[in-house]
């Protein structure tokens, strides 16, 4: 099947169908308990697994970035799930071998290979099947890897207590392997010049609405030479670094600071899980009509007031409001930034360069867990902890507003004659 034939809408539900997959890996605390009574485990060795996987996620992202926009999203969401299904079965081989460090080869290692290919594998063919709805489409993507944890955990529960830790992780690897394979297949860019139907690429005619056009067309290479690529970098890696703390702490930090009981702070972590996935495709939408550089500011400055004022609140149900809120900032920033890349950079490589993006997750997620652990036990206090993620807001939102220059003169050269332009190159 040609790529013009094939139905943009089905496109997305097939990244849809990547991501649920792949984004069961948020679900790992599950196999948690069992694996403590059954295998005499320490939590840490545990949790090590999940922050493996989330490592090779963001270097496989990295380097196999350009394997993708080589071959293509069949071949490179095939790989993913031969990767990410075996990785997961190969789970329950360690398990039945009672292996630890084949655990962390199989579902760190192999399948968090996996993780990274298939996440980055649907998202430059989404951009480039909805030019007019970036934020919408990658938002419905990286939804499914948010929400993949609600969906996934109370099946991997009854799994484990009906067949055993093994068998589920061999049940999971097939089915796994089953979605993601099946669903790369339908996979394919649009052919050159493609636009929907009702719009025109190059001119605004009567009754066509003209497509927006990115201020550069650059390869990975290009883009990781340039200072827009590392504000994006730095302003993602704070924002995830910030939000994978908060995850990673979320009961305890509400017990000190609102007193509330262990029942309901787990409750809070529950749904906390619900607005991390909302605002993926909330704040990508959003972002369609505002503008990736105004909806990351919006992040920023919304979280710079939200992490000052949360030492001082002692009402519980103010405090999780916050909390929600900052959660869907936190999935937002993961949902823009694909749309973001392809404004400033272009399509040509946009898979590559959001790979090389994603390398602020891998350090985020080494960095944020024992960094908030850390001024916890310099500080004595979460309220210290809070009040540094404040401050860090503040360098993020410093960023978002200093890229705005940038693209501003960008677009002022684009509409600037071609000899004109030439001569404001070489005086740059």
């Amino acid at each position: 099947m040609k790529g013009q034939m094939k139905n943009r809408w089905l496109i997305a539900l097939s990244a849809v169908g990547i991501h649920i997959s792949i984004g069961s890996v948020y679900a790992w605390s599950v196999f948690t308990n069992p694996l403590q009574q059954q295998m005499g485990w320490g939590l840490k060795q545990i949790s090590f697994t999940f922050s493996l996987a989330i490592l090779f996620l963001g270097l496989s992202a990295a380097f196999l970035g350009h394997f993708v926009e080589k071959f293509g999203p069949r071949v490179s969401g095939t790989l993913s799930s031969l990767f990410f299904g075996v990785g997961v079965a190969g789970a329950g081989a360690a398990v039945h071998f009672e292996s630890l460090l084949l655990l962390y080869l199989f579902y760190g290692v192999i399948a968090g290979i996996g993780l990274g290919v298939g996440y980055i594998t649907p998202v430059s063919t989404l951009v480039k099947w909805f030019p007019d709805r970036r934020g919408l489409a990658t938002g419905l993507a990286i939804m499914g890897f948010g929400f993949a944890s609600m969906i996934s955990s109370p099946i991997m529960n009854h799994l484990i207590q009906t067949y055993g830790i093994s068998n589920t992780f061999y049940i999971l690897g097939g089915t796994y392997f089953l979605v993601i394979f099946c669903s790369a297949q339908y996979l394919a860019p649009p052919v050159a010049g493609w636009v929907p139907k009702g719009f025109d690429s190059t001119v605004e005619t009567s009754g066509n609405k003209r497509i927006k056009k990115d201020l550069r067309q650059l390869t990975a290479n290009e883009a990781v030479k340039t200072r827009q690529f590392w504000a994006l970098w730095i302003m993602l890696f704070i924002n995830i670094t910030c939000g994978i703390a908060i995850l990673s702490v979320a009961s305890p930090m509400a017990q000190e600071l609102v007193g509330i009981t262990a029942a309901s702070a787990a409750t809070m972590v529950g749904i906390m899980g619900l607005f991390n996935g909302s605002g993926r495709i909330l704040w990508a939408t959003i972002s369609d009509y505002i503008g990736r550089p105004n909806v990351y500011t919006l992040f920023f400055a919304f979280q710079i007031v939200a992490f000052f004022v949360l030492p001082n609140i002692t009402v519980g149900i103010l405090f999780s409001i916050i909390v929600y809120m900052i959660m869907t900032c936190y999935g937002g920033g993961f949902s823009s930034i694909p749309a973001y890349i392809g404004d400033l950079f272009g399509t040509k490589q946009l898979g590559a360069i959001h790979g090389y993006i994603l390398t602020a997750w891998a350090a985020a997620g080494l960095v944020g867990p024992i960094f908030v652990s850390w001024i916890r036990e310099t500080t004595g206090s979460y309220r210290g902890t809070l009040l540094v993620f404040s401050g860090l807001f503040i360098i993020a939102l410093a960023i978002s507003l200093l890229i705005r220059v940038d693209i501003k003169k960008l677009r002022a050269l684009n509409e600037t004659p071609v000899v004109n332009k030439m001569d404001n190159l070489k005086s740059s």
